[in-house]
């Protein structure tokens, strides 16, 4: 494919930058923690290590970190920077979005070269769907880079993977953010102006606004303290009127709770996931003018997935593979591989048996040579770094690319002009399929990343430290902060600031210059 798209100017990534926090949980100690089977965790979905944040991180941290690096990389001026997009799922505020405190402190930073309006006609938002918003961010940046000669834009995803402990999402968490540089004849890959989307409306993953009534809140307060009272007996005592400050005395009947955790079902997340990238894998093939009956993926060098853990998308994706095969001619290659044909409705009593059948079949599927090489040549390159950090959410596809890049370039690989295919999905949920050609510059960009040093200089926890950090019981950070932001302070005061965060730059251990958001 050419670098120049139906006669129009290239449009794509430029560069890339990630930021991961310095700390990591080794997966076998949660393992042994958990009673769990290292090898199950290990060999089975390929996890060796999730990364989690600092006492002084956060999601806007993270991505300020991610963004800044980008820009100092690149020498960008930052009055030439249009947008600051950023997907997240991990959002700080109910209205105040993340992406407006990372300007702050990119203001803070660079205030003193530029002036402190360097930022201030620079469009910035938070983009939400589940693991796909910083997709969505990147879709739509790319339009608006296309609509202008000499725009910049940037596109961040920025989360924190957090699960109940002792669930079955635990061992999947990460944290971190990845930044990408958005413009015309962008050096590292073009993105092709074709997507391919599908969007049905499910309850696969979500975070639901919890409540709670007064009377319930009050009843277990009192049942753990071992009183006498009623709840009725506290709750006559409230003061009604309008001008309550306290938390019971509110105006509301019930407490609004935010929960970072999900509610999930991994059986049904993982249906959805499957179903969502067939159907937007077909829909791609019609925007592009594919024949419906040929295979899709044949020409597409490396395949790069949104990962929730490191084996996801091997695990998906036999279905899809089935089909290209026997679009291609050689399936019947592959049932030879197998011994066995699939199965077949009609034998069964049920749908449920008859599901249950396929699934085996398709997980037999996975097993054959000729579906590992495939895996060996097309996804595995892509599960290096999600087996070192764990689920980004929305970063999890953006460091999927990053890991596969750099892992061709450090084996001598040349990518240039080969197409990649993306693979993004976000519960909920939602689908896009997109194609991008790499650049004859790319091993130039990719040799900059620095991903695998990074992650090799991290810091190890112990269990009882993650445990404390997770449960937010421990203040002082745990790596030393320098050259990097960090969260300052949440105010807690019952007052017009009340849950402001204030954010600081530290070049140095010894210097700390205050940014307020």
């Amino acid at each position: 494919m050419a670098s120049i798209l139906n006669n129009k100017a290239a449009v794509g990534i430029d560069d890339m930058s990630a930021y991961i926090p310095k700390l990591y949980l080794p997966i076998e100690a949660l393992a042994d923690k958990r009673q769990l089977e290292y090898a199950k965790l290990n060999k089975g979905l390929g996890l060796t290590a999730m990364s989690f944040p600092d006492a002084h991180e956060d999601v806007a941290t993270m991505a300020a970190n991610a963004i800044l690096d980008l820009i100092l990389r690149n020498g960008i001026i930052p009055s030439r920077i249009g947008r600051i997009y950023i997907g997240t799922e991990s959002s700080l505020d109910g209205s105040k979005p993340m992406a407006s405190y990372v300007l702050d402190m990119l203001t803070q930073y660079f205030s003193k070269q530029y002036g402190p309006d360097c930022f201030l006609n620079c469009d910035v938002v938070d983009m939400t769907f589940a693991c796909i918003g910083a997709v969505d961010a990147l879709q739509n940046t790319l339009d608006w880079v296309r609509g202008g000669d000499g725009r910049i834009g940037i596109v961040a995803g920025s989360d924190v993977a957090k699960y109940e402990m002792g669930s079955g999402g635990e061992y999947t968490q990460g944290a971190g953010s990845v930044a990408l540089l958005v413009k015309q004849q962008p050096r590292l890959i073009a993105i092709d102006e074709h997507w391919g989307v599908a969007a049905r409306s499910v309850h696969d993953f979500f975070k639901p606004l919890r409540t709670v009534s007064k009377h319930e809140l009050v009843e277990e307060v009192l049942r753990l303290a071992g009183a006498a009272l009623t709840p009725e007996d506290v709750l006559s005592r409230l003061d009604n009127s309008l001008e309550g400050q306290g938390i019971l005395d509110s105006q509301e009947s019930r407490i609004t709770l935010h929960k970072e955790t999900p509610v999930f079902d991994g059986p049904y997340s993982n249906l959805c996931y499957q179903n969502r990238i067939w159907e937007a894998l077909r829909h791609y093939a019609s925007e592009a003018g594919l024949s419906a009956d040929a295979p899709i993926t044949d020409d597409w060098h490396r395949l790069v997935f949104h990962l929730p853990y490191a084996y996801q998308a091997r695990r998906m994706f036999p279905e899809i593979f089935m089909i290209e095969s026997q679009r291609r001619g050689d399936w019947a290659e592959v049932e030879k591989e197998l011994g066995m044909a699939r199965p077949q409705v009609a034998a069964f009593e049920s749908e449920r048996a008859y599901g249950k059948a396929y699934g085996e079949y398709l997980r037999l599927i996975s097993k054959t040579p000729r579906y590992r090489n495939f895996v060996k040549e097309k996804i595995e390159k892509g599960e290096r770094a999600s087996s070192l950090v764990g689920n980004l959410y929305t970063s999890s596809i953006l460091l999927s690319l990053m890991s596969t890049l750099e892992a061709d370039l450090a084996e001598g690989r040349d990518l240039a002009d080969t197409t990649f295919g993306f693979f993004s999905y976000g519960s909920g949920s939602k689908s896009k399929v997109f194609t991008g050609t790499i650049q004859a510059s790319w091993k130039e960009i990719a040799g900059r990343f620095q991903l695998s040093a990074g992650l090799s200089e991290r810091q190890p926890l112990d269990y009882d430290t993650y445990e404390q950090l997770y449960r937010g019981q421990r203040q002082k950070s745990v790596a030393p902060i320098s050259g990097e932001f960090y969260l300052a302070e949440v105010c807690t005061e019952r007052s017009v600031s009340e849950g402001a965060r204030t954010y600081r730059w530290r070049e140095t251990a010894a210097k700390a210059v205050e940014v307020k958001a």
